[in-house]
């Protein structure tokens, strides 16, 4: 099959510990307060960075005419608009999408667990991905990867 080998669904490894933390906030309360103006602002900040930011990828991608959703062929390695910052900016947008509905909700504990959700992420969908161009593309990706970030 001509697809990377996901662990874990991209969606699912950011949107499980999500919804974890929000569970728990909204039946144990939150340890540390997470709220106020400021933080809201940020929030809001972040959800229209996220649409900005994969509105962008994804319409470089279609512009390219190479796989959006996880789990499909790759025809190329693409290495312009966002492509040129991060190797995978449609993760690094659904993170901070994580983040700005974490502070939204004023929810300590979804805050907490962003990271296991960004480790859910590299070790599900990032990593085998990774493999799969590097298998398939052979010292064009490697090239690309070791001239672009992972996230920034």
């Amino acid at each position: 099959m001509d697809a990377p080998s996901f662990r874990i669904w991209p969606p699912v490894a950011l949107g499980v510990p999500l919804t974890v933390g929000l569970v728990l906030s909204a039946s144990l309360g939150d340890p540390v307060a997470v709220g106020g103006a400021v933080t809201s602002r940020f929030g809001w900040a972040l959800a229209a960075a996220f649409v900005l930011w994969n509105g962008w990828t994804l319409a470089v991608m279609a512009r390219n005419r190479t796989a959006i959703l996880p789990g499909e062929a790759t025809a190329l390695v693409l290495q312009a608009g966002p492509f040129r910052l991060s190797r995978n900016p449609l993760y690094l947008g659904l993170v901070a999408l994580d983040v700005a509905i974490a502070l939204l909700a004023h929810s300590f504990w979804a805050l907490l667990l962003v990271p296991v959700g960004v480790a859910a992420l590299l070790w599900g969908a990032i990593l085998p991905e990774e493999r799969y161009l590097t298998e398939k593309f052979g010292a064009e990706y490697t090239d690309y990867a070791a001239r672009v970030r992972r996230w920034l």
